[in-house]
């Protein structure tokens, strides 16, 4: 492939890179630049009211989600064009975050199922920020078997009552509407029995409450259902279908997700070449060097992968399973330039305070958010999973429950 921009690509470039800097936020831009990963530095501004901010410039402009149809608040834009924008936009893309699940998740699953008047109605307004979307799976019983949910949705009418539990929910507390996946039918096997929803988050009997986490913030929520009732024309696809309908959503997740992590590679390159060790840089140390080049071999690797995927795109081809490369090499690789960093600090590692530490704590930041890049998304052995049955055609794991009705599955219980 020629990573060289095209006569078209050179001019859209341009264009974007005088519209970011006539329009950017750039008060923010020191702030953003010292932001530690796992959150975003606003200053003295709310997060979200900043991203929100910068997400309704670029909408009014035609500059949000810039791949999505122009009906839907989109630019018709190519692949490359939207890499192109990612990269002029640089650090001030640190803002979408906010918005990484409706856009990239959310926004695909509708499109592919919701009716053209809910398109119409809730797109636009997710590409501009005005409303915030969440993504509903994970349970505390199904652990990383998404299919052994057991959240329940009960025909009522026109309506559907939904009881359950969902947890590890990303954003919630913040969020206007989400995707919800239900179990519909327990009497059939449990890939069978499923069915897709979009809800208000606001709607009677959801009680959300944050999980505190190990860095402080408290980004994932557990979200309860009482007796919620969702309209059937807010389902998305056939009753019983929704195991496909998820996996629209998965494979864009994976594709979503595994182009945004960050893996620590400048960040180490940076820290080895000022950091002294003996009598030189750590840079000079065999050793160092050693690891360094290793993970720019794996950072190259994940460049061409996120390649090889755009080119599938550019051809009209859907999202595939081969996305979860980039996830699964990503957030092992932070996690251990995250570790390699610390050791090299050595006892000034213990200090976490961003303003006193060196490097902005970004390595103890990177460290202490890690565990969770792992799992969510897709944990590191869903993931080895997917990519060993479904891109190398390995043989798939045994399976005890494979055929049984949901209802009559063993659980340990009594």
């Amino acid at each position: 492939m020629d990573f060289n921009d095209t006569t078209e690509e050179a001019t859209f470039r341009s264009e974007v890179r005088a519209w970011i800097a006539a329009n950017a936020p750039k008060h923010l831009a020191e702030p953003l630049a010292s932001s530690t990963f796992g959150g975003t530095n606003t200053g003295d501004e709310d997060p979200l009211e900043a991203a929100k901010r910068w997400q309704k410039v670029k909408a009014d402009a035609g500059w949000a989600c810039i791949q999505w149809p122009k009906d839907y608040g989109g630019r018709n834009a190519t692949p490359i064009q939207s890499v192109i924008w990612r990269e002029e936009e640089g650090l001030y893309g640190k803002l979408s975050g906010t918005f990484i699940i409706g856009q990239g998740m959310c926004g695909p699953t509708l499109m592919a199922y919701a009716s053209e008047a809910h398109k119409e109605r809730y797109l636009p307004k997710m590409a501009s920020g005005e409303e915030v979307w969440c993504q509903l799976f994970s349970e505390p019983h199904g652990g990383s078997d998404l299919a052994g949910l057991r959240t329940r949705a009960e025909r009522d009418g026109d309506d559907w009552v939904i009881n359950g539990q969902k947890i590890w929910t990303s954003g919630a507390h913040y969020s206007d509407y989400g995707i919800l996946i239900t179990r519909t039918d327990p009497t059939v096997a449990k890939h069978k029995g499923l069915t897709m929803f979009f809800l208000d988050m606001k709607s009677a009997g959801v009680d959300i409450r944050p999980i505190k986490q190990v860095n402080g913030q408290s980004g994932f929520n557990e979200v309860y259902f009482d007796n919620v009732r969702i309209p059937d024309a807010q389902r998305l696809g056939e009753v019983g279908d929704g195991w496909r309908v998820s996996l629209t959503t998965l494979m864009n997740e994976r594709l979503a997700i595994g182009g945004s992590i960050a893996t620590g590679v400048p960040e180490i390159q940076e820290l080895v070449d000022e950091l002294p060790m003996g009598n030189g840089r750590a840079l000079d140390n065999p050793a160092v060097r050693s690891k360094l080049a290793d993970w720019h071999a794996k950072a190259a690797g994940l460049r061409n992968t996120a390649a090889r995927s755009l080119s599938a795109l550019s051809k009209g081809e859907i999202p595939g399973p081969e996305n979860s490369i980039g996830k699964l090499v990503a957030g092992g690789m932070m996690q251990d330039i995250a570790k390699f960093a610390m050791d090299l600090q050595g006892p000034g590692a213990l200090i976490v305070d961003p303003k006193i530490a060196e490097g902005n704590a970004r390595f103890q930041a990177m460290l202490l958010r890690s565990p969770a890049v792992r799992i969510e998304g897709g944990t590191d052995q869903i993931l080895r999973n997917i990519i060993a049955e479904r891109v190398l055609g390995l043989p798939a794991d045994m399976r005890a429950d494979k055929g049984l009705p949901f209802n009559e599955i063993p659980t340990g219980g009594s």
